[in-house]
């Protein structure tokens, strides 16, 4: 996106509004809410999946890679696009492909039908979540926007979180079909709310940078692809050549961008001390949550001959202490240092996840819920105040795009977690999920120390709206 923006069309005042856009606040989060599901929903039912369609556990793991290699790859491109052609536009085009392609997704029972009708989920997810944030400003009077961001980041968090628990409601009385599904008449209805109530917003006369968004898509597809290439078969030549190619579309993306004032992948923030370990922090996070959302599946169906509903309730207990947590460390983090709470988080999350590869013999509920609840205790305590440094390390101006690599941290460390399943499977194929387990491990406490780092640092003093956005 040009760094010279000039505003067209009718003027458009910034939101003055004495009262919250309930409505529009709800169409917002339904689909943020949808979106974010779908990045763990299948994850219980990707057993039952492997076997009805007739393919491996590790292949199955493509209708997950394939979904957030979608997202990722387009989210910073399409949150330039939207600047262009109107947020309110590009959220609604990527409602309506997203609600489509659920419905594909939902009336077939093919392997490749499958996958395309995720890749195609995955873009309308994309052009959602890239366009949401600035929505949602729109919706909020400038003096409460710090608790519109707040709801959102918590809707976000908890939809991931709960995703098992879901999927397990839905296949106790239907079948998987029905996990894709659910996402039409949710769709439709925020369809519906968006057209009539989300107000519309500023557009951009700037020309959209093409061959930066392709570049820039074609760095995240080629890394994730030669990431899961190591993972299924080592060190091929095929996995390598996509490393290179990624590596090549990062140095060509930073030569085309080096004098934009906002560059598409915001290698400005990533200068700031704070912000680059908070994101580094972040992804090692969501990588030992993926693993585990992805991996726990696995292993009670395999070792505990689990049924997907009783998979999605061994895993609630995870959720459910995040959504407590949320408040309380949203809280603590204005009374104590966040970097001190991200790390002890993060050592809690490695204990409860260690804990999870010496189950006893005869397993109880009891025997898995506590260690399910310490995970949650870790995570919770790390989320909040994590989210709470890296925004406060952006400049004001440069929220925007410190925002979508809030996102982007997220998805990256969803992605690794899926493609270390994958890697785990090929190095110990009967003990696929308890590596997978050690592998999460190391990453929380790779993000502990990362966080660690910043304790170095004072942290600097934050903004009233920006510290109620952690809570």
């Amino acid at each position: 996106m040009s760094s010279s923006e000039i505003r067209v069309g009718a003027p458009q005042p910034e939101n003055k509004a004495e009262r919250i856009n309930t409505v529009a606040m709800l169409a917002l989060c339904l689909a943020a809410t949808v979106v974010t599901l779908d990045l763990s929903l299948i994850n219980t039912a990707l057993p039952t999946i492997s076997e009805a369609i007739g393919v491996s556990a590790s292949t199955a793991i493509w209708l997950v890679t394939a979904y957030q290699i979608s997202v990722i790859a387009l989210l910073l491109p399409f949150a330039a696009l939207g600047e262009i052609v109107g947020h309110k536009r590009m959220f609604v085009g990527g409602l309506m492909l997203f609600t489509a392609s659920s419905l594909v997704a939902g009336l077939c029972s093919d392997l490749t039908w499958l996958l395309a009708a995720r890749c195609l989920q995955g873009v309308g997810g994309a052009a959602i979540g890239s366009v949401v944030t600035a929505l949602i400003k729109r919706c909020y009077p400038a003096s409460q926007l710090g608790k519109g961001m707040g709801m959102y980041a918590l809707v976000v968090g908890l939809s991931f979180t709960a995703g098992p628990t879901v999927a397990a409601g839905i296949m106790a009385i239907s079948n998987w079909h029905c996990l894709f599904l659910v996402n039409v008449p949710v769709g439709l209805y925020c369809l519906y709310l968006t057209r009539q109530h989300v107000p519309t917003s500023d557009r951009s006369k700037g020309r959209f940078d093409v061959f930066g968004a392709a570049l820039c898509a074609a760095m995240f597809v080629l890394l994730i692809l030669s990431l899961t290439g190591f993972a299924r078969v080592g060190i091929g030549w095929r996995a390598v050549m996509e490393l290179l190619g990624a590596l090549l579309c990062f140095a060509l993306l930073m030569s085309h961008q080096r004098n934009h004032a906002a560059p598409m992948l915001a290698v400005d923030l990533f200068k700031r001390r704070n912000f680059a370990l908070s994101s580094l922090t972040s992804i090692c996070a969501f990588v030992t949550q993926g693993t585990a959302f992805v991996a726990l599946p696995f292993m009670f169906h395999t070792f505990l001959n689990a049924t997907p509903f009783m998979t999605g309730m061994l895993i609630t207990p995870w959720p459910a202490v995040v959504a407590c947590m949320a408040i309380v460390s949203g809280t603590l983090s204005d009374r104590f240092n966040p970097g001190t709470l991200c790390t002890s988080g993060l050592v809690i999350l490695a204990v409860g996840m260690l804990s999870l590869c010496f189950l006893p013999a005869h397993v109880e509920f009891f025997d898995i819920a506590w260690r399910m609840v310490i995970c949650g205790i870790g995570f919770g305590m790390y989320q909040a105040p994590n989210l709470k440094m890296m925004i406060s390390s952006a400049p004001a101006h440069r929220t925007g795009s410190a925002s979508a690599i809030v996102a982007l941290s997220r998805l990256l460390g969803q992605s690794f977690g899926a493609v270390c399943v994958s890697l785990a499977y090929h190095l110990s194929p009967d003990r696929g999920p308890y590596v997978a387990i050690a592998i999460g491990v190391a990453a929380a406490l790779v993000g502990a120390f990362c966080s660690a780092i910043r304790l170095t640092q004072r942290t600097p003093s934050v903004p009233a709206d920006i510290s109620s956005l952690a809570r």
